[in-house]
């Protein structure tokens, strides 16, 4: 299989890259300096020249609560400029299989827990990451539009909850969660702090899945593109509150303080927890425990 990744530098391209079943295809891996994704023409241009079997789509502009607050305009147009040109691009080129990234956080703020695929567009989104959302489905949509139009373009969605794992961000100002809490935590045991502040009263729940689990069914997605369903949830179908997240990273790093609740910080959408009953039906399921994935994000953390 010939593949092309954009956003082959980002957490999970690099993760898909070092992944041995990946290494045994022919990968085009482009970076910024490399192509242009902001340019259609360009774009169009490299898929052409490549002629790949399928186009992994991971690019876009990521980060958590402190980003998208402080930069919603890029958040919004960025993504859907990326989207776009990279989606219409595919067609374009003739490339007939195309896995598109998703994220949990199209979903309705108010939506019921655990989140089905069936609930994109059926409500009011977080204000917190509404931007980012807004480009995720508009590319979820093209993806359906295009195959709509015709079948032979296998263009899907895969919609993984929260990630945290090797090659992540851990600058609190640019990173979610678990990422943002290894820091802090790590830098409080250095600085032989006593006490570490929680944004909120910690009892807003995630589901954070470690990222080579997701390249895991990227993969299996890629061998069996046909009966993947048109959107999917790629998650663990269980969550924990921000509490639990900060007592199990500081069991890894070693943290021995207390924690503060700062309620005057914003904390986002009480629970996020993605239904993984289609994926199971599809036949896939998550396999690295929070602990595992931890104690492995954290040895990553400890080299860089």
């Amino acid at each position: 299989m010939k593949l092309i990744i954009t956003g082959s530098g980002g957490m999970v391209g690099q993760n898909i890259i070092e992944d041995s079943r990946f290494q045994k295809m022919e990968l085009s891996t482009p970076r910024r300096a490399d192509l242009d994704l902001f340019k259609y023409e360009d774009v169009l241009k490299y898929f052409r020249k490549h002629q790949p079997s399928a186009i992994v789509h991971c690019a876009g502009r990521v980060g958590g609560i402190q980003a998208n607050l402080a930069n919603p305009v890029a958040f919004l147009i960025e993504n859907l400029d990326v989207n776009r040109n990279v989606i219409l691009a595919g067609r374009e080129a003739g490339i007939k299989t195309l896995i598109n990234l998703g994220s949990s956080c199209m979903y309705p703020r108010d939506a019921k827990n655990p989140l089905t695929e069936d609930l994109v567009l059926k409500g009011e989104l977080e204000p917190t990451n509404e931007g980012y959302a807004i480009a995720k489905i508009t590319a979820q949509r093209l993806c359906a539009y295009i195959r709509k139009e015709d079948q032979e373009f296998n263009y899907k969605t895969l919609i993984p909850c929260n990630l945290y794992g090797r090659y992540d961000k851990f600058d609190p100002k640019h990173s979610h969660l678990v990422p943002a809490v290894i820091r802090k935590l790590h830098d409080a045991v250095a600085m032989n702090l006593k006490e570490v502040d929680i944004w909120g009263d910690g009892t807003a729940r995630r589901e954070f899945m470690y990222s080579s689990d997701l390249v895991d069914c990227i993969y299996r997605a890629l061998i069996d593109t046909k009966s993947l369903p048109e959107i999917m949830n790629v998650g663990l179908g269980v969550d924990y509150s921000v509490n639990e997240y900060y007592q199990a990273v500081a069991e890894v790093v070693g943290y021995k303080g207390s924690f503060k609740h700062d309620l005057s910080k914003p904390v986002g959408m009480k629970q996020k927890l993605t239904s993984v009953e289609l994926a199971r039906k599809w036949g896939w399921e998550s396999k690295t425990s929070l602990v595992d994935g931890l104690h492995q994000t954290y040895k990553y953390f400890l080299n860089l």
